[in-house]
């Protein structure tokens, strides 16, 4: 077999993709590198400033459009991916970056608190997931899951459910890779630390706290190695490496993008 080249690689021309929760964060930056890289994508968010964003993309040469959908709701789901192949005629990356991460001890949650956290954050995964690899069919291609460290070491008290649920999709991410390979589909996850995002810094006012909210610690750059969280972009050049022929032998496997917080 003869050796690609680095540029041909990453190289996604061609190939149309799809990220769940695209409008903002590390969703948005997985949305312009995976443009920049030639690729179709679609944003699909429950925030309609997902339309804003896909034409800034437009904008500046990039092939990106925006479609409503929750990933909570089996119909939308199936609705969007078939309208995707409808009018591109294929899907080759799903990134199911959606997600919430709510806080409350368990002795103050209640069944729709902790229902509410998993059906955003692994129902969606599972719907998007098994839509996604039907439409890519014998043809193949990639599904990329955003976990979290916390589906390894827990962070604090008040993630229980969002922690769950983090463990639910690296669980769902290997047994998928398994049933996925006879058709060439591969099933891979990224597993980010802090991360700087619009959200973390919105819902701390100004002030950026573990995980964005406000009754959470302040983060504490000694708690990371090195010494600072994450920019999304350096979530989102990880996750155009799982979307590219760079991965190809890669399936069932998670990457840690923590900045060694695993280490302390």
């Amino acid at each position: 077999m003869s050796l690609k080249k680095l540029s041909e690689l990453f190289d996604l021309s061609g190939q149309v993709a799809i990220v769940t929760g695209g409008s903002n964060g590390i969703g948005q930056g997985i949305v312009k590198r995976l443009s920049e890289a030639g690729a179709t994508v679609v944003i699909v968010d429950i925030n309609e400033i997902g339309s804003e964003k896909a034409q800034d993309i437009c904008a500046i040469g990039g092939k990106c459009l925006f479609k409503k959908m929750d990933v909570r709701n089996e119909e939308d789901v199936k609705r969007v991916i078939e309208e995707v192949v409808k009018e591109f005629g294929r899907l080759d990356i799903m990134v199911n970056n959606a997600g919430i991460f709510p806080m409350k001890p368990v002795f103050e949650m209640d069944t729709s608190f902790w229902e509410g956290t998993q059906h955003v954050n692994v129902l969606g995964v599972f719907l998007c997931s098994r839509e996604a690899a039907k439409a890519m069919g014998d043809k193949g291609g990639t599904i990329i899951n955003i976990t979290s460290i916390d589906a390894i070491k827990p962070s604090m008290v008040g993630l229980a459910a969002y922690d769950a649920s983090k463990h639910a999709v690296w669980g769902f991410t290997k047994n998928f890779a398994l049933e996925a390979a006879s058709k060439n589909i591969r099933v891979n996850a990224i597993a980010p630390g802090a991360v700087r995002t619009e959200g973390v810094e919105e819902l701390s006012g100004g002030e950026v706290k573990a995980f964005g909210h406000p009754e959470a610690p302040a983060f504490e750059p000694a708690e990371c190695p090195m010494k600072r969280m994450a920019d999304p972009d350096e979530i989102a050049t990880v996750a155009l490496f799982l979307a590219s022929d760079a991965s190809s032998y890669m399936t069932g496997s998670m990457i840690t993008v923590d900045g060694g917080m695993l280490l302390t």
